[in-house]
């Protein structure tokens, strides 16, 4: 369980393709220093467990069906990455409740300058659409955001304030560009309810 507060941007160090996995070398100084092999790590927001822990760096194997679902598949040498380490039970929730399990791709498609903050518009499937609620919270990349006000029919907005820039990649994003989305959970497990309710009482 995480709650989308990075806590180390990681560097790809080397990728490796080999038996239909793709091994992740990531330097990562402070979360290597903290978590141990087999503990739960989201890395740009995807729950992935640690294979190993070299002095500095985390390795992590990736299936081809996490490379499919998510956008770590884009991922080259250099590339940087938000990390954080799964919760301990005496943590603080500083964000809201996720579990690194990316529900689908949105695509950024407008950039919107203004005095002190970044707004970005990001188109999501028709399927997630109804998972985001004005002022709602939502994952991009595994940072715990807040939807902007009034989502359109396909797209919702995020604002990003300085810090934010500072503390994650989500400044460089450009028109065109992808990203993992998680959405509420809370949200979802409702709509689950009410279909199969609404299913029983049909």
């Amino acid at each position: 369980m995480f709650t989308g507060i990075v806590q180390e941007l990681g560097t790809v160090a080397r990728l490796e393709r080999a038996k239909g996995l793709v091994r992740l070398a990531i330097q990562a100084p402070r979360t290597a220093a903290r978590v141990q092999r087999v503990e739960s790590v989201a890395v740009h927001g995807v729950c992935l467990s640690v294979v190993d822990v070299r002095p500095h760096a985390l390795l992590f194997e990736v299936i081809p069906e996490t490379l499919r679902l998510t956008t770590l598949g884009t991922l080259r040498a250099g590339s940087r990455v938000h990390l954080e380490p799964s919760l301990a039970v005496s943590d603080r929730l500083g964000g809201h409740i996720l579990f690194g399990h990316v529900d689908g791709l949105g695509t950024v498609v407008r950039r919107r300058q203004r005095h002190g903050e970044l707004a970005l518009d990001i188109r999501v499937p028709p399927a997630l659409r109804k998972f985001l609620v004005p002022k709602g919270p939502v994952a991009v990349d595994g940072v715990s955001l807040t939807v902007g006000d009034a989502p359109a029919t396909s797209t919702f907005s995020i604002h990003l304030i300085p810090e934010t820039l500072r503390r994650t990649t989500l400044g460089a994003l450009q028109v065109g560009d992808r990203v993992n989305l998680e959405l509420d959970h809370f949200a979802k497990l409702v709509h689950q309810f009410l279909r199969f309710r609404n299913h029983e009482e049909g």
